[in-house]
């Protein structure tokens, strides 16, 4: 199908992520240039399902020159204080900091990674310290390796080496995951493919990786990765707006390095910017029963 429209954006604007949070909770917003903001959810304005929001601009003190990359939903800091900010820039870097950290964080922000000259931000995970990392690349190329890997450092501090990036490649997406997920890879022309998590080989921190998806002229670049375990379900996002939201278990499991499935029909000049996964809220769960 060809989805519904997620919101109204305005001129040079698209939708890139999708947030289901509940209102008590903090929302943590990481920036392309290192920096954490803080806000509770509370304090967001509420919207319809097609109103254009409010600026992020308007609610957090963010620099004109800043760019929200990742978003982390908190219950809260003091019952998981034990708990980690698994951070992955573009360059290919990974840095484990314990969420504590970033328990108080002011109005204007704090460094929340540093970075190398070029480098930018483009994905936090909040995990227990023991998962398993997935870094993918905008050619098609992923490596798995262990997140204990990873030293715990300090907030402002910079990364180590995540994955080793052929030229020209870049990292577009990060997940935190075990042996028996599935991980779902979306490319830009509407295609991609769910791939067990095992047939990718456990590797040491820092390699090249294997290869993923092929990145042919079917598929285009890849865009983004996401867990996609049975019954889950996650929103496929266009750079004009355009959301479908699509059920996993309508997508076969393949092999790692196939080109995949068409996942969703796109208007001509349009492309997928992103996906989101869903979280299926308490209510919603209650009625099934």
């Amino acid at each position: 199908g060809k989805g519904v429209t997620g919101m109204t954006t305005r001129e040079e604007d698209f939708v890139e992520d999708l947030f289901i949070t509940n209102t008590h909770a903090y929302m943590l917003f990481f920036t392309d240039k290192g920096k954490v903001y803080s806000v509770r959810v509370f304090e967001i304005p509420e919207g319809s399902r097609i109103s254009k929001g409010k600026a992020i601009v308007n609610i957090i003190q963010m620099s004109p020159n800043e760019k929200i990359t990742a978003a982390i939903s908190i219950k809260s800091f003091e019952e998981e204080k034990e708990s980690f900010l698994l951070m992955c820039t573009k360059q290919g870097l990974v840095k484990k900091t314990a969420l504590e950290e970033y328990t108080d964080i002011r109005k204007s922000g704090i460094i929340g990674i540093k970075l190398n000259p070029g480098d930018t931000l483009i994905d936090v995970k909040h995990t227990d310290g023991k998962s398993e990392v997935v870094i993918a690349t905008r050619k098609g190329m992923a490596i798995r390796f262990k997140e204990t890997d990873i030293r715990p450092m300090g907030r402002a501090t910079h990364g180590v080496r995540g994955i080793r990036l052929a030229k020209d490649d870049e990292v577009i997406g990060m997940e935190a995951v075990n042996s028996k997920d599935i991980l779902l890879t979306a490319t830009e022309n509407g295609f991609g493919k769910r791939t067990e998590i095992s047939k990718y080989r456990l590797q040491a921190r820092g390699g090249k990786g294997v290869k993923n998806i092929k990145t042919t002229e079917r598929n285009g670049l890849v865009v983004g990765i996401k867990k996609a375990n049975p019954g889950d379900e996650l929103m496929l996002i266009t750079i004009r707006g355009m959301t479908i939201r699509l059920a996993v278990d309508d997508i076969l499991v393949k092999g790692r390095n196939v080109q995949g499935v068409r996942l969703v029909r796109l208007e001509e000049q349009d492309k997928l910017s992103g996906v989101a996964h869903i979280v299926k809220e308490e209510n919603e769960n209650n009625n099934k029963e």
